[in-house]
């Protein structure tokens, strides 16, 4: 598969680039476990279709410590024992704030109080942030068809100032 336009090498997509991973910093740097920043991204990016992300995610969770059995139960978290309830909750948010044209309602009622239970005010404005960001991230590269396979984990660090 050929990228419809390379965003790594365009001015306006490689600005743009290093302005999106500067705030995806923000997210890095708080209190939000690592290990619930890259299911969700995972999550999402399997949601919408984004190989791109989706390699990404696997990877850097891989070079972060995660296992194989997580990784490869995110799709299926629900019947999965392998998360704790507040990553239960995390990926819950994830799906339902990905899928918002499928609930009138967006993100319920029920969902959101599990995720205050379980994350305090700072953790919650991550989550909510980390949702928005990767959604615009699976938009950006699905509708570029940047392939995916060939991400290295940490290749964008450089990105980030």
């Amino acid at each position: 598969m050929d990228a419809r336009i390379n965003l790594f090498e365009n001015e306006i997509a490689a600005a743009f680039g290093k302005r999106f991973a500067n705030a995806a910093l923000v997210i890095h740097r708080s209190s939000l476990p690592k290990a619930t920043q890259e299911l969700v991204s995972l999550r999402a990016s399997q949601i919408n279709g984004c190989g791109f992300c989706t390699d990404m995610h696997t990877k850097d969770a891989t070079a972060a410590g995660e296992t194989a059995v997580r990784l490869n139960l995110v799709a299926a978290w629900r019947e999965a024992t392998v998360f704790t309830e507040a990553e239960r909750a995390a990926l819950a948010l994830a799906e339902e704030g990905t899928r918002l044209a499928d609930a009138h309602q967006g993100v319920s009622d029920e969902t959101w109080a599990q995720v205050r239970k379980h994350y305090d005010e700072d953790q919650t404005a991550a989550l909510v942030s980390l949702v928005a960001l990767v959604n615009a991230a699976n938009r950006i590269n699905v509708i570029a068809r940047t392939p995916a396979g060939s991400y290295e984990p940490g290749m964008f660090d450089a990105m980030t100032s």
